[in-house]
């Protein structure tokens, strides 16, 4: 009797909407890693169109920088090129209260606690969305071009992310390969801040290296707009959580001054930050979705990106040994990797600004 207790529990997990998720996955990954083609043959087969050709060879460049000048360990992804008979590779789903800066976390084994969930079954993703906007949560289904299994398998590159422009290829390629060098557990957006970091900065050593001022150029001013916004996003967040909690016994006075910010939110973005943009088109500071899901969707990629510039600054601009020591810090304090830069950074600063001790 007792000996059937592990293969019941087994049962129950794969009929477990976990093990359903995880099983739908699974086979969806199987059939990535079936498909899957070496880029050198892709590259050499006179089928392959031009664009497609000169793509992979910057893909085939990004990987071989990450490793040789970066330090990054690509394991073996990005070696092999699979084409997907669909152009979305997955819906990624994020949810949050409505009246509070609270938002919905999924557990994964390996990677613990994510603000966000990826759906290949678009049906159940918008299924799911449904289920959270009755019950009365702000919701961001959006689409994603690529993942990273952080090195357990042997991630390809996919037709989804070839459709992007260069920059952004040579910049998602540096941002998985950083994921697969260092994920902290349940620590996000940590993970995510940390590889826009790398795939920026890197990207545009790439491209320089390469010949290719003009598009490092526009790295730089992507960059330089997404730490624009990144600092916005802060503020309005923190703006927007104190004025929640000053009303924690009335859910329509916090509905109704969250409504109230997001309007002056607006209004910044259109006056103040939006001619600060050296890359990002106007309409997107007018269309942008301003909501709870999406504002903490956005600081999941964008949370403290002035803390990983600290660092590289202090390096010396040394993207290699900024990498390495991030790195080093987020493991001494895998609860707080974030406070572990700061905190590194501060000491730095001291460090510059006390005077040299003399002796007579």
């Amino acid at each position: 009797m007792i000996a059937l207790i592990p293969i019941a529990l087994v049962l129950l997990f794969v009929i477990s909407p976990m093990g359903c998720y995880l099983s739908r996955a699974g086979w969806e990954e199987a059939k990535i890693l079936r498909g899957r083609k070496p880029i050198a043959e892709v590259i050499a087969d006179r089928r392959t169109d031009s664009l497609t050709r000169a793509k992979l060879a910057l893909v085939v460049d990004a990987r071989r920088f990450a490793i040789d000048s970066l330090g990054l360990d690509a394991k073996k992804s990005f070696t092999q090129y699979t084409r997907l008979e669909h152009d979305t590779l997955v819906l990624l789903l994020s949810a949050a209260q409505r009246d509070r800066l609270v938002q919905h976390t999924w557990w994964f084994p390996i990677v613990g606690r994510v603000p966000y969930k990826g759906y290949f079954d678009f049906g159940a993703a918008r299924a799911a969305a449904k289920d959270f906007e009755r019950r009365e949560y702000d919701v961001y289904l959006r689409p994603a071009s690529a993942f990273s299994t952080l090195g357990f398998f042997n991630d390809p590159l996919l037709s989804t992310t070839l459709r992007g422009d260069s920059i952004n290829l040579a910049s998602t390629v540096i941002h998985e390969l950083t994921h697969n060098t260092f994920y902290a557990k349940g620590q996000a957006i940590f993970n995510e801040s940390f590889a826009e970091f790398v795939g920026a900065r890197g990207a545009s050593w790439l491209f320089r290296s390469r010949g290719q001022p003009a598009a490092a150029a526009v790295v730089e001013a992507r960059w330089a707009d997404d730490r624009v916004l990144s600092a916005f996003w802060e503020r309005l967040y923190r703006t927007l959580d104190s004025a929640l909690k000053a009303h924690p016994e009335s859910k329509a006075a916090r509905l109704a001054v969250r409504d109230t910010i997001y309007a002056q939110a607006r209004r910044t973005l259109i006056e103040e930050v939006g001619p600060q943009m050296k890359a990002v088109s106007p309409r997107y500071m007018e269309r942008v979705r301003l909501d709870n899901a999406a504002l903490l969707a956005r600081r999941v990629y964008s949370t403290d990106l002035s803390t990983f510039e600290r660092v590289f600054r202090h390096e010396g601009h040394d993207l290699r040994r900024t990498v390495s020591r991030i790195v080093a810090l987020g493991k001494a304090n895998a609860k707080d990797p974030f406070a572990a830069l700061r905190s590194w950074s501060d000491e730095q600063d001291r460090a510059a600004t006390t005077p040299a001790r003399t002796f007579p």
